[in-house]
């Protein structure tokens, strides 16, 4: 699911409507296993880019410091002008290979939907207080 698409649904679902604060209360456990299912799927992901970013690692790793072969060859990966490189240089064409780059976004990026995430939970654990809160104003207001 996109970062977007997560504020898209927590902007609709965090209004809390004044003059429905009791059907507001009953929707706070739907709400959250909404969010939780999100939150789920989102940290399956983390795992799986984390995963294939380990891969991916060992195998620039063999490129860079073996050579080229058939596979990473139909990949599309290219060695530097100087050709393999030596050890103690490897990490630093690691950190700049496009490939690895491309993947740690996507892990930055799963983190970031997974805080986002944990925090729409966070304040769903608290909506029962805010919403008790909000009815204790109103009657106190009104003289109740």
């Amino acid at each position: 699911m996109k970062l977007e698409s997560i504020f898209e649904l927590w902007d609709e679902d965090s209004r809390i409507k004044r003059e429905d604060l009791a059907d507001e209360s009953l929707k706070i456990s739907t709400l959250h296993s909404k969010y939780h299912k999100i939150y789920t799927q989102e940290r399956l992901t983390l795992r799986k880019y984390e995963h294939e970013l380990k891969q991916l690692k060992l195998d620039k790793y063999e490129f860079y410091t073996q050579g080229p072969t058939k596979e990473t060859m139909e990949k599309g990966w290219q060695l530097p002008p100087i050709g393999k490189v030596i050890k103690s240089d490897v990490d630093k064409y690691m950190d700049a290979d496009k490939d690895i780059v491309s993947l740690s976004l996507k892990i930055g990026l799963q983190h970031e939907k997974i805080e986002l995430l944990e925090s729409i939970i966070k304040t769903l654990h608290n909506r029962g207080f805010q919403i008790k809160s909000a009815i204790d104003w109103i009657k106190f207001t009104s003289g109740g």
